[in-house]
């Protein structure tokens, strides 16, 4: 199916979307798309019977979150093939960017499942792990811990065990991306107009899971290197694939959204997520004596106590402690304009 021949209903849309529109964009020569890839300057859109690229410049545009990202909805003028203005989103998926921590790079947008992907090898690290779940739980997505590469794992059961503690009731799936069947556990995500994103470090396999429910090879893949379980990046830009191989005529057809691999993640905002995914040790805080407390030397702190008693792991709390501060910087930086938290500047590159 041509992209121009999508009703916006498979492609995602919802009320909430629908509401915002105003009379002139009911019809005539304004309408709505949704952004299926953003390229150098360029937007693929698809909907309202359009389909192709238009120009990425908005009429207006305030700072980062302002411009469009994949699966983000744009009303567009059909005469001029321009965009007008992106619709307020359910949520949105963002990160600072590596280089310059003044700046914020868009992930994706109106995402209904995250995907966070990593591999049954050294890859696996729970310190990032807990960070992605920190992202979706600041934009309220439901998050997926996929497992790859269980075919290639002397003992895939352990990472499941690893995955399983991160959070409780967090919902954990084993696949062999080169195996049909395994990967069919989770089209039951991926139903008629739902959008799941893919987080994770380049190699883990997310280019091959989405070519294993799509049923084709369109994507690239290439293998990771032996010694240290890393992978080059395949995936370049930020694109919705849409669900149209041997699963769609079952579940209606999803969308998949790719992203490039990313092994440093620096949260901009992240309290909530962090009270979620943390929340064992959101709660000691609230008990302890003094409210001003910083769990370190205190009388009456019940996050020591608990630490002392071994009822709390030292790296968890060291964990907890990191991105407490890195959110802590970031808010204060944003409030001021200076560059983000100096220990993110001075590093290269970090596993957590």
């Amino acid at each position: 199916m041509e992209s121009s021949d999508l009703t916006l209903e498979d492609l995602g849309w919802r009320e909430a979307f629908s509401s915002q529109l105003t009379a002139d964009e009911r019809g005539g020569d304004l309408c709505p798309v949704r952004v299926m890839a953003v390229h150098r300057g360029w937007i693929e859109i698809a909907g309202s019977g359009l389909g192709g690229m238009i120009p990425s410049a908005l009429p207006s545009s305030d700072g980062p979150v302002d411009r469009a990202t994949a699966g983000d909805w744009l009303i567009v003028d059909r005469v001029k093939m321009e965009p007008v203005r992106v619709l307020d989103r359910i949520n949105l998926f963002q990160r600072q960017a590596p280089a310059d921590q003044r700046r914020v790079q868009l992930i994706a947008a109106n995402v209904d499942t995250l995907f966070v992907v990593t591999s049954c090898n050294q890859d696996f690290n729970v310190a990032r792990l807990e960070r992605y779940l920190v992202m979706a739980g600041e934009v309220g997505v439901t998050p997926v811990v996929v497992l790859t590469k269980i075919d290639l794992a002397d003992a895939p059961e352990r990472y499941l065990e690893m995955a399983r503690a991160l959070r409780p009731g967090l919902q954990v799936e084993m696949v062999n991306g080169r195996d049909p069947d395994s990967v069919a556990r989770l089209a039951r995500y991926c139903g008629k107009g739902d959008t799941v994103a893919l987080l994770g470090s380049s190699g883990v396999g997310k280019s091959t899971m989405i070519n294993g429910l799509r049923g084709s090879a369109d994507i690239v893949t290439q293998p990771v290197r032996e010694i240290d379980g890393k992978g080059r990046h395949t995936t370049t830009s930020r694109q919705l694939h849409r669900l149209d191989g041997p699963f769609a005529e079952a579940l209606g057809g999803g969308w998949l959204v790719d992203t490039p691999g990313m092994r440093e993640l620096h949260l901009p905002e992240a309290a909530t997520g962090i009270a979620e995914v943390f929340d064992d040790i959101t709660a000691l805080t609230l008990e302890c004596r003094f409210t001003n407390c910083t769990h370190g030397a205190e009388p009456g702190c019940m996050v020591q106590s608990m630490l002392q008693n071994g009822t709390l792991e030292p790296e968890r709390l060291e964990r907890w402690r990191k991105l407490v501060l890195e959110d802590a910087e970031s808010t204060q930086n944003a409030a001021t304009g200076r560059p983000g938290p100096t220990h993110a500047r001075k590093r290269k590159k970090t596993n957590g």
